[in-house]
């Protein structure tokens, strides 16, 4: 199978899809690879090479060959459209696309390629993983065209929240089957040890163990809605006297212009009081151990989530996730934590009322880790894409799946 990327930048579509190829390779029945278009991106303040990328690293590692057609995203001056491809690298598509018998898209954006005349044809399984689709410009103008074509057989839904987006925006029901975002259970789990690390990276001491932490791991995009998830932190930090604030992503960073000009607006004459408190940690590689170290997860969100792998990976680590209502957000903290209206004090108040009951939530967050497991992820991956190749080799798109 050849999978297709846009490229290699941070964000939770790119970890759930590589992790669900790592699972599919596992069982050592199935020949993985992915294109991708782009070999080096530059989005929300930060350049992000591929080959510096922790899933790039992690799919070669497990043995997934990993090619690009060098493309350089965010240098773009608009003159050339994202959809015109040069003969050397319809070339390389064509021969990436060769000895694939079934090729998967992640997200719509690499469609723009695969739609392309002279190309061999295979079926195509897209991946879909926000609720969002009249906000991804000509993308979705592409999924409906290779529908009609008879190229694309299945698209898989993070969230429901997907299925119905996409649904209202005119593709067909029953192409769309929802398999909902799992985690590694091993990986992501409450670790003392690990939370210990974590607070006294933030010099918080072994003498106050009770400090509140709260995480919000996102990359700088507008749909993430930065500016009231500060205005929210200004108003806890202000009341919690003891209390710290992590953010973390592409472009969570003190090299990025706009994120502080965000933070001097909602912080204003506070910045030299509260600002110690706050800590700009940009992309981490080691996400159980800032989860394991914090007492909430949150989301402040506006729109375009489906199902933030932030509040799972979160609440696997015994973070109280703390979200507002977008996608299927509300529905997968339900019972586990709060969900808020788009109100700073609203948002901060919930951050304590987390802080307070996380003793509380201990026992229901344990008990819906089997929910949120990669291994009924990646199996239900497996049945879909046996189920729309060929008789021929529906048996080696079955692996056995291993890890939790």
């Amino acid at each position: 199978m050849l999978s297709v990327y846009e490229g290699f930048f941070s964000g939770g579509a790119r970890i759930v899809h590589s992790d669900v190829l790592l699972g599919l390779v596992e069982g050592g029945q199935q020949w993985h690879r992915v294109l991708s278009l782009h070999g080096e991106v530059h989005r929300e303040a930060t350049t992000q090479r591929m080959e510096d990328d922790a899933c790039y690293r992690a799919l070669t590692a497990g043995g997934v060959e990993v090619t690009s057609l060098g493309r350089t995203a965010g240098l773009v001056d608009g003159t050339v459209a994202a959809s015109v491809f040069s003969g050397p690298e319809l070339a390389d598509t064509a021969r990436a696309m060769a000895g694939a018998d079934v090729i998967l898209s992640l997200k719509e954006q690499p469609l723009a390629l695969l739609n392309q005349a002279g190309l061999p044809r295979r079926p195509v399984v897209v991946c879909l993983h926000r609720s969002d689709p009249e906000n991804q410009g000509q993308a979705l103008d592409e999924l409906k065209a290779a529908i009609a074509d008879g190229t694309v057989v299945a698209c898989v839904c993070c969230a429901e929240s997907t299925r119905d987006a996409y649904e209202a925006a005119g593709i067909p029901g029953e192409l769309l089957h929802v398999i909902p975002n799992g985690v590694d259970l091993l990986r992501f789990r409450p670790d003392a040890a690990l939370r210990f690390a974590f607070r006294e990276s933030l010099g918080i001491p072994a003498t106050a163990p009770d400090t509140p932490v709260v995480v919000f791991a996102a990359r700088y995009a507008g749909m993430k809605n930065v500016p009231l998830f500060l205005r929210a932190a200004r108003a806890w930090l202000a009341r919690e006297g003891g209390g710290h604030v992590v953010m973390c992503g592409a472009g969570m960073t003190e090299d990025n212009p706009a994120l502080w000009a965000d933070i001097e607006v909602a912080f204003g004459a506070d910045r030299a009081a509260l600002g110690d408190r706050l800590h700009l940690l940009g992309v981490r590689h080691d996400m159980e151990t800032v989860y394991a170290g914090s007492d909430v997860v949150a989301l402040t969100s506006a729109s375009g989530e489906a199902a933030p792998l932030c509040l799972i990976e979160g609440m696997m680590c015994g973070a109280v996730p703390v979200t507002t209502d977008v996608g299927d957000s509300a529905s997968i903290v339900e019972g586990h934590g709060f969900v808020t209206p788009f109100d700073p004090d609203a948002i901060a108040f919930a951050w304590s009322a987390a802080v307070a009951d996380r003793e509380l939530f201990a026992p229901a967050l344990a008990a819906s880790r089997e929910r949120f497991s990669r291994t009924r992820m990646i199996a239900a991956y497996a049945d879909l894409l046996a189920h729309v190749v060929g008789d021929d080799v529906r048996d080696e798109l079955r692996p056995g799946v291993s890890g939790q």
